[in-house]
């Protein structure tokens, strides 16, 4: 896909001796593939958590690590209690 993209740019530039209007075309086309890429995670300095995707990914991993806290935290209360109390001879 990325090959007939280049292509397509190649013969825009080309048709621009003709009209300039295709060169326009062509700088549009250009800016496109190199801004419009989905970012993949795979270039240098896109998977250290830079940019505005890196900080989506990061909060939404807080979230979910905050939301099981608090779920089994809550639902294990009583059973840390108990095992508090016992460790500290409280039981007997």
């Amino acid at each position: 896909m990325f090959a007939l993209l280049l292509i397509l740019l190649v013969v825009l530039f080309g048709l621009g001796f003709l009209n300039p209007i295709w060169w326009m075309a062509a700088a549009v086309l250009a800016y496109g593939i190199t801004r419009g890429r989905p970012d993949r995670g795979d270039g240098p300095g896109r998977s250290g958590g830079s940019g505005p995707g890196g900080y989506r990914d990061y909060r939404e991993r807080r979230n979910r690590q905050e939301r099981w806290d608090r779920r089994y935290s809550r639902q294990n209360r009583a059973r840390w209690r108990n095992e508090d109390r016992r460790d500290h001879g409280h039981y007997r």
